[in-house]
């Protein structure tokens, strides 16, 4: 492979790095508009009921502090579509965190003291905020989130799963999860007369523009939403959050730029979070390891303001082929905040149970867990019939098994050891849907030789700049250094949300369209170019979202190595390996990048990542990164990633599937399945943190 170029698959740097380590890149509350404020909110303190009084004297006296808004005085919304948008509007208090006051102040400083002392009285209701299987308002829900059917059964599983040689019945706990992106949500918003101007901490600033003007009953013409920089978002910036309206709300009343910027603390309450998921498996199967009847229901929870159903069951309605099937989904509204997306949604919470009862399975049966998941490979897909476009995970699988030397490996578990330390080692599939959404985009060649592609895509760490510069120039056949890219801005040609894997797919596609026309027309064209240059636009409507006769996933296939501390019950990963097929790969350095961030992601949620709903006071216990611990480097000091190039011609025109998030799907249950043959103990619930292992030993 080369090193440089403009190939598509060639390790092109990305080309805002030295702005963003140097400090030139500006984020959303980095601006320095002219007679800039900062607002505050006042979170709310229970769990349920209404604001009786909301006393500001003590704020508004002191020194800097411009103004307090409340239910009582804010800029009257138009009705959401979102009702966690619906800030300020009323005093009903739906849950704890809810933001039930802003203040504004010349300074950050002066605008937190005023918040510190604003004053609320509440009417307290009484509150439930606990998840259990026997919840008695538990109820199934017509859809889970993505539209997927909540419910789909094939042939008698029940009857099935009774009747099979091999039975493995499993409960699984995931628990509340929380994106924690390095850059918190923020926005700074100004008013040009009518016109709104508003820097936002968004994955798709389209969204936020229409969002902006339904709220505020504005044409979106006279809306533009700036996402330039974007440090990390993981779901939680896929839609408006309350920030950006509440510092919309904080300009228009006091007639300056605004700044609002979350706190770290403020964020599990008013930005989504993964919801618990309660999982029960029943894998029946022959003495050969062949699946008979697959049994996935889930119960998690949502709020009472808006229906949010992780689609955790819906993995297992692709991965494996078996001939009677149930997925199954139950939510509870709890007194919570609304969950929403997180990286992965459904996936990674739905793999980690099904792979681990795989592993189960195998142990069960007495086989190899990679020979096993290879045993049920589906011809196509298990839930609609469908074809697959491509899959290759069982060469994921050999190639992952061949790369971590899987065949030395002694299936007993608890046998290998040193010193005081257990050592085991544990597999995992992967998949995430290959999704794409329509785009519009620009393709502009300058008479200076040099070609500008425009596009309100959204770069949120991932490289889309470069990417989408690569795919322009392979386009155009001219070198990469031709090329510029313009993103985040929603004065650009519209485009989709960063999410959901889908966002290079999509945009690719749209910019691959116009280069492309863009092409055709300059190789007509004779003579110089006029002083204008020459544009070519596309629209992918249509095309990007017209129905596929194929099943279209990408695959991955994780190995974990650990060590279990029999002393103090410490669990530590050696190696991690992921091997993927997510079809070509446009940068082969952004790609790796992605695959390990993700895997590190995989293992937070493994060995790290918990949050605890408090029933007493309703509020999340872990709310910053001192309480909610992620891992760093050092906590993995072998991780590789790599992938087999397929060329599917059914995905789009780049064939490339989306590698955001399949690298943590798989990760937690390898993790957790080298964790069971470490130790001979299983865990079923997540995180494995030492307490529990050391229990079980």
């Amino acid at each position: 492979m080369a090193d440089t170029g403009t190939a598509l698959g060639a390790p092109a740097e990305r080309r805002e790095g030295r702005d963003k380590v140097t400090g030139r890149a500006r984020y959303a509350a980095e601006q320095t508009d002219p007679g800039r404020a900062h607002a505050w909110p006042v979170p709310a303190g229970i769990a349920g009921g209404t604001v009786r009084t909301v006393d500001t004297e003590a704020a508004l006296a002191l020194p800097g502090v411009l103004s307090v808004l409340t239910h009582e005085n804010a800029p009257r919304l138009a009705p959401a579509d979102d009702p966690t948008l619906s800030v300020l509007q009323n005093p009903r208090v739906p849950h704890h965190g809810w933001f039930v006051a802003l203040v504004v102040g010349e300074t950050l400083e002066a605008a937190r003291a005023g918040a510190a002392a604003v004053r609320v009285a509440y009417d307290v209701e009484e509150h439930d905020v606990t998840l259990t299987d026997d919840h008695p308002e538990a109820y199934a829900p017509e859809k889970a989130n993505g539209g997927f059917p909540a419910r789909r059964e094939q042939g008698d599983p029940e009857g099935a799963f009774a009747s099979a040689e091999v039975r493995v019945d499993s409960r699984y706990r995931v628990p509340p999860l929380h994106n924690h992106p390095m850059e918190p949500h923020a926005a700074t918003a100004r008013w040009d007369g009518d016109r709104l101007v508003v820097h936002d901490s968004s994955q798709g600033a389209t969204t936020v523009r229409a969002t902006l003007a339904s709220l505020f009953e504005l044409s979106e013409d006279d809306v533009t939403v700036i996402s330039e920089h974007v440090g990390g978002g993981f779901g939680s910036k896929g839609t408006p959050r309350p920030h950006v309206v509440l510092a919309v709300m904080a300009a228009r009343e006091t007639g300056r730029p605004v700044t609002v910027a979350l706190p770290r603390r403020f964020l599990p309450a008013v930005v989504g979070h993964r919801a618990p998921t309660l999982h029960r498996l029943r894998l029946g199967a022959t003495a050969d390891g062949t699946l008979t009847s697959s049994l996935h229901e889930v119960t998690t929870h949502t709020s009472r303001i808006k229906e949010f159903v992780e689609q955790a069951a819906v993995p297992s309605r692709i991965m494996y082929a078996a001939p009677h099937r149930l997925s199954a989904h139950r939510v509870v509204p709890l007194d919570v905040p609304s969950p929403s997306w997180m990286r992965a949604p459904g996936e990674a919470p739905g793999m980690y149970a099904l792979e681990s009862a795989m592993d189960e399975l195998a142990a069960a049966a007495g086989l190899d867990p990679v020979e096993l998941r290879i045993t049920n490979e589906p011809d196509t897909e298990p839930d609609s019939g469908k074809p697959f476009s491509s899959r290759h995970l069982v060469d994921c699988l050999r190639e992952g098994a061949r790369r971590f030397d899987w065949a030395a490996r002694d299936p007993r578990p608890g046998i290998r050891s040193e010193g005081p330390l257990l050592v085991g080692t544990g597999v995992a599939s992967a998949t995430y849907p290959v999704m794409a959404s329509p785009a519009q985009a620009e393709a502009h060649a300058t008479p200076d030789g040099g070609f500008v592609v425009r596009i309100n895509a959204t770069d949120i760490g991932t490289g889309a700049r470069t990417v989408l510069a690569q795919v322009a120039a392979d386009a155009l056949g001219v070198s990469l250094d031709r090329v510029r890219a313009e993103v985040g801005n929603s004065d650009l040609p519209s485009a989709p949300l960063a999410g959901g894997s889908s966002g290079t797919a999509s945009w690719g596609w749209a910019v691959h369209e116009a280069c492309t026309r863009l092409a055709s027309t300059l190789a007509e064209h004779t003579g110089p170019l006029p002083s204008e240059g020459l544009r070519a636009h596309a629209d992918t409507a249509g095309s990007a979202d017209a129905d596929s006769p194929y099943s279209r996933h990408a695959f991955g296939a994780h190995f974990a190595e650990v060590t279990v501390d029999t002393v103090t019950g410490e669990v530590r990963v050696r190696r991690l390996l992921g091997v993927y097929a997510a079809g070509h790969i446009l940068n082969a350095r952004t790609a790796r990048s992605q695959f390990i961030g993700a895997m590190t992601m995989g293992l937070g949620m493994a060995l790290t990542e918990s949050s605890t709903m408090d029933a007493a006071s309703g509020d999340f216990v872990e709310r910053d990164l001192a309480a909610y611990h992620v891992p760093a480097h050092a906590d993995v000091p072998d991780i590789e990633a790599h992938w087999i190039d397929e060329d599917d011609p059914h995905l789009n025109p780049m064939g490339s599937k989306g590698i955001g998030e399949i690298g943590i799907v798989g990760t937690a249950a390898a993790i957790g399945n080298a964790v069971h043959h470490a130790t001979g103990v299983r865990h079923r619930e997540l995180p494995l943190t030492p307490d529990r292992v050391l229990a079980g030993l």
